[in-house]
């Protein structure tokens, strides 16, 4: 696996880049083909506890997947560690994930790899959809180029979220053509 350390408004000591690069390196026996990681470094100002925080941003990416943590911590050994611990867990769940669309291709619902019969008679209107699955989530205010890079971490084909911009209800989307679009609330 290929390893980009960087940083900004902070130093990396050699012996922290190095440890870091060893323990990402090591992400990569939990799923195959993660071929590249960025981390990065930076200085997190905390207002309340008035102490600086280590903040690290991981980004690993590998045939089309991306996946992406951020951690603070007082120093950025022990955010190294909170990084890999997240990463873990992301990366297990990526890899089930995976799994279970390889072992379910070709079955269908009656689980025996072909489609249920169903007639219909000539005058019966087709059968309308149904929901089979209803999700809840907290949304927060974001940017639209916020919203495209969550959507491209989590390899869905549009992202829902409140546009930090107009403070509405707001869709970004992948187009065919392999561009980007926003649906905004007027």
């Amino acid at each position: 696996m290929e390893i980009t350390v960087s940083s900004r408004h902070t130093e990396v000591s050699e012996l922290l880049r190095e440890s870091t690069v060893e323990k990402i390196g090591r992400l990569g026996r939990f799923l195959e083909g993660m071929d590249h990681a960025e981390v990065h470094f930076s200085e997190e100002h905390a207002r309340r506890s008035g102490a600086d925080k280590e903040v690290c941003e991981v980004t690993l990416e590998g045939h089309g997947h991306h996946v992406r943590c951020k951690v603070s911590a007082p120093d950025g050994f022990a955010a190294v560690d909170l990084a890999v611990e997240k990463l873990e867990h992301q990366l297990h769940k990526l890899k089930t994930k995976l799994l279970k669309r390889s072992h379910t291709n070709g079955r269908r619902a009656n689980g025996n790899g072909s489609a249920p019969v169903t007639t219909l008679a000539e005058d019966d209107p087709a059968p309308r959809p149904r929901i089979v699955k209803t999700k809840a989530f907290q949304i927060k205010p974001m940017t639209p180029e916020e919203a495209i890079l969550q959507m491209d971490l989590m390899g869905h084909d549009f992202f829902f979220f409140t546009n930090a911009d107009t403070e509405r209800a707001a869709v970004v989307y992948k187009r065919d053509d392999g561009d980007v679009g926003l649906i905004d609330q007027a």
